[in-house]
């Protein structure tokens, strides 16, 4: 469900990119800035759930 939301949410952007009436500097400056959101959420997400999978696998195995 969460990768139908991300799809349209980009999808709804491309849409609202392509109808602005703006020069396209203007557009392309909010692509670009649409482009490093999207990249800087994965990669966040990505940093959070290797921390968490780090904490758990070092919980099994307690040297002290």
């Amino acid at each position: 469900m969460s990768w139908a939301g991300f799809l349209l949410a980009v999808l709804f952007q491309f849409v609202g990119l392509s109808t602005l009436e703006e020069p396209l500097y203007v557009v392309g400056y909010y692509a670009i800035a649409a482009v490093f959101l999207i990249v800087s959420c994965l990669v966040l997400q990505k940093t959070i759930r290797d921390n968490e999978e780090d904490q758990f696998s070092s919980m099994g195995t307690d040297d002290s």
